[in-house]
């Protein structure tokens, strides 16, 4: 079973940037592949970014420019750099582990994180 734990979260006025932090468990955390999906009240939950294990990174078109993905899989952490933050970016952000490719489909994941709130205020 692979854990899978979000931090970082919180509250940031627009323009501003945060970092989310995504640890997760296994001993072969450097083949998975590691997304970040969103959730805002009342809208499906939409793809943010996904990464695989040479490093490939896949963004949305939403967030293109302003977020970067990393991993480091001496720590079994990836990272999601947020910049330039805007309102329309307030949502439960989630961190998920799978073995598939391409990152945008949450079929492509076996275990996801509880969430954690990202609250952009203007």
């Amino acid at each position: 079973q692979v854990q899978v734990v979000e931090s970082g979260g919180g509250l940031v006025q627009a323009g501003g940037s945060l970092r989310l932090s995504c640890a997760a468990s296994g001993r072969t955390f450097s083949t998975y592949t590691l997304g970040w999906f969103r959730q805002a009240p009342g809208k499906e939950r939409e793809f943010v970014a996904g990464i695989r294990w040479r490093d490939s990174v896949r963004y949305a078109d939403s967030v293109k420019g302003r977020f970067t993905m990393s991993r480091d899989n001496a720590k079994n952490t990836v990272y999601l750099q947020m910049n330039s933050l805007k309102r329309e970016d307030t949502a439960i952000y989630y961190c998920a582990a799978g073995t598939r490719w391409p990152p945008d489909l949450t079929s492509a994941y076996d275990y996801w994180g509880q969430g954690t709130q990202v609250t952009v205020s203007s």
